[in-house]
């Protein structure tokens, strides 16, 4: 089996490649990534070297590249991990969003039709529900619920889908979509939440909380959501869509006040500071029918796992130095 792993040096995507290799070791991976800020090869210094493991650096949007790896490696599967994913970015720049998570995967479609490949599966995000009220805490959403993005990047993220929707209506290209609730674990760029808490706290930086911190989100440790596509693309039915999510809602602020509580930080680090633009005030997603049809279900405590996680960022101050470096860079 030979599968092509786009955005594969990114967070989700390095650790689902270090996941294939370790349980299935007659997969071969075609990891395809374009190196921007958020990708970073250090994320795969464990696996690069294994034999069954190829990196190509390029962009899927890229139609030419694209083409000639399609038809020299003849992949069974394609899972795209690929897209720019941090909402205040695509407030500021909304084209880069529009260019690599919409037009991007058509050149993946279209390559995968040219060439025959037996699945396509388009990691999508809980963002493309749009936002559920706080109060209504029983309230989640289904796959059948309808799209209601309110940012660039959940807009793109949402026609993304509804084109590889199309595809496989249209001219019967096998695909699946997951949408997934937030992750965290290790390798994530520290734009995110927890990471970037971790670092602030460990330099005892200042916690920058939007508004009153109320935003809720749901949690999963990336090895769960690994997992769950790994389902997927094993045994989901094409054409289907999937939700993944551990059910575990939680406030930025709760978040951050645990990560400090953890790490022995003072709470005075927090500081409020204005509401960012468009923010989804709750994100919970229905998960009945990935249990339900494919036996699947979060196994990772939240507890635990955070204090994995910033275990690992302090065990890998290395790794989190050149990540710092990247960012000043990209400024």
């Amino acid at each position: 089996m030979k599968l092509l792993i786009t955005g594969g040096a990114g967070f989700i995507g390095s650790n689902f490649c270090r996941y294939i290799l370790q349980k299935y070791p007659n997969y071969k991976i075609v990891c395809l990534d374009a190196l921007t800020y958020a990708g970073n090869m250090d994320n795969l210094v464990d696996i690069v070297d294994n034999a069954n493991f190829k990196f190509v650096k390029g962009n899927i949007c890229d139609v030419k590249l694209v083409d000639k790896l399609f038809k020299k490696e003849r992949f069974d599967f394609v899972i795209n991990f690929a897209a720019e994913s941090h909402v205040e970015k695509s407030l500021l720049n909304p084209q880069i969003f529009i260019k690599t998570n919409i037009e991007g995967v058509g050149v993946l479609l279209n390559a995968c039709k040219k060439y025959n490949v037996g699945r396509f599966h388009q990691i999508s995000t809980d963002e493309v529900y749009g936002s559920l009220p706080l109060k209504q805490k029983d309230t989640l959403f289904n796959e059948t619920s309808p799209l209601n993005p309110t940012t660039p990047y959940s807009v793109s993220k949402a026609s993304a889908d509804l084109l590889v929707m199309s595809y496989y209506k249209t001219f019967n290209l096998p695909v699946t979509i997951s949408r997934c609730s937030n992750n965290f674990g290790q390798y994530q760029f520290p734009e995110k939440l927890i990471p970037l808490t971790i670092m602030r706290a460990h330099d005892n930086n200042d916690m920058l909380i939007h508004g009153k911190g109320n935003a809720v989100r749901d949690w999963i440790y990336v090895i769960d959501h690994c997992e769950a596509i790994d389902l997927v693309i094993q045994k989901g039915k094409i054409g289907e869509i999937y939700n993944i999510g551990a059910n575990y809602e939680k406030t930025n602020l709760q978040i951050v006040k645990s990560i400090l509580k953890k790490m022995g930080k003072s709470q005075d680090l927090i500081k409020y500071i204005d509401d960012r633009l468009g923010q989804d005030q709750r994100y919970g997603l229905d998960v009945t029918k990935i249990k339900t049809e494919l036996g699947w279900s979060s196994k990772y405590d939240f507890n635990l796992s955070l204090d994995k996680t910033i275990k690992w960022y302090i065990d890998n101050e290395n790794w989190l130095n050149k990540i710092k470096n990247k960012q000043k860079g990209a400024r």
